[in-house]
């Protein structure tokens, strides 16, 4: 079975639309689908493919309410079932270790050729944990400044929470890492080539391990919503970023245009590739799913076992980090010294901040006015 979890860093890349007809190309092409919704406390998905809001799903699973084949059903197209995401949970960070492991545990004993997970927007720990499920995720992106940052950010986020489930804590590798995370804008400034080279220097052994699941690693790129040839250059700089920054080889899957067609299907309940097969937007994903069926499915080896992640010891990643001005230009500079970002873009990326510093001092004005007022009241 190959896994392919599906992740964007942030929403708004078309990542559920292309999950839910990816499932169906591939089940056109006579293989066995199982689509998962994990974008727990924002499920959609059933929409896009057309189901009726499901009564059961992963949250009534996790709170005991059914069993996980009784949350598999199956839908209108051929070859692919489904499991829906519901709103019982309000979103992943609320997930419990014990019920993250239950779902790892589930989905890698699955009987199928294919599961496609769709997961939630940004980098908490589980959604860093279900893409690594299997060296060869899908990270979905868009030609848009802030999209290539978020999806940039999201691989080197990825990497290193290999890193921490690898480097077992007490190991000399750990230590090492917890003594720079004292810092971590020093942390966040160490290329991933240069940082395991200090590794291998300290923890030959573990350090040993991790390369060779770098290598294991190879997630797959999807550019989508562009509307200019042109922008299929942006692939090719965001692979590069990721190779001289992280390490990381990524695999380019393909390009898909931006078509007013998937507006329609949705409105009509139906997946645009069922919908209007020959549209622009189809036929890309038919591309895609090709490629796919003629790719090896890849694994990592079998010491590496993410239901031993800890979840205390990671928190470079952690979504609250992510937030923090100098880490965020940290991404920035690393961008633009491949030319993934233009000055034009960074200028851009600029404006937009000082927009946001407005905003967050006008809000921060009005409530201090309504704190005074109420103090006034007492």
């Amino acid at each position: 079975m190959q896994i392919i979890p599906i992740a964007s860093g942030k929403g708004g890349v078309g990542k559920s639309l292309l999950s839910a007809n990816l499932a169906i190309a591939l089940g056109q092409a006579g293989k066995k689908v199982l689509l998962v919704d994990l974008d727990l406390g924002a499920s959609n998905l059933h929409l896009v493919i057309g189901q009726t809001s499901p009564r059961v799903g992963i949250g009534t699973f996790l709170t005991g309410q059914s069993t996980f084949d009784q949350i598999i059903i199956p839908t209108d197209y051929e070859n692919v079932s489904f499991i829906a995401g519901d709103s019982e949970i309000p979103g992943l960070t609320s997930l419990k270790q014990s019920q993250k492991n239950e779902l790892i545990k589930h989905f890698n004993n699955a009987n199928y050729d294919y599961l496609i997970l769709d997961l939630g927007a940004g980098t908490h720990l589980t959604i860093l944990d279900m893409f690594l499920l299997s060296p060869q995720g899908i990270i979905v992106t868009a030609p848009t400044v802030t999209a290539t940052l978020n999806g940039y950010l999201f691989l080197k986020n990825v990497t290193f929470r290999m890193m921490y489930n690898t480097f077992k804590k007490d190991t000399p590798a750990y230590k090492y890492l917890e003594q720079l995370k004292k810092d971590s804008a020093s942390l966040q400034r160490l290329y991933l080539p240069k940082l395991i080279e200090n590794l291998e220097s300290v923890d030959p052994e573990n350090t040993k391990i991790f390369k060779s699941r770098m290598k294991e690693f190879r997630p797959r790129l999807i550019l989508n919503m562009i509307d200019d040839p042109k922008d299929t250059d942006r692939a090719q700089k965001i692979r590069r970023s990721c190779q001289q920054y992280l390490g990381v080889d990524l695999e380019h899957l393909g390009v898909i245009y931006r078509d007013t067609m998937q507006d329609k299907a949705l409105a009509s309940r139906l997946p645009v590739i069922i919908y209007k097969p020959q549209s622009v937007i189809g036929q890309g994903i038919y591309r895609v799913a090709e490629k796919i069926l003629q790719s090896e499915t890849l694994k990592f080896d079998d010491d590496y076992d993410l239901t031993q992640a800890s979840e205390t010891s990671f928190e470079i990643a952690t979504e609250e980090a992510n937030d923090d001005f100098s880490q965020k230009m940290q991404y920035i500079e690393e961008l633009t010294g491949t030319g993934a970002l233009t000055m034009g873009e960074l200028a851009e990326i600029i404006k937009q901040q000082q927009y946001e510093i407005k905003q967050l001092k006008t809000e921060n004005t009005f409530l201090k006015k309504k704190l005074v007022e109420a103090l006034q009241r007492r």
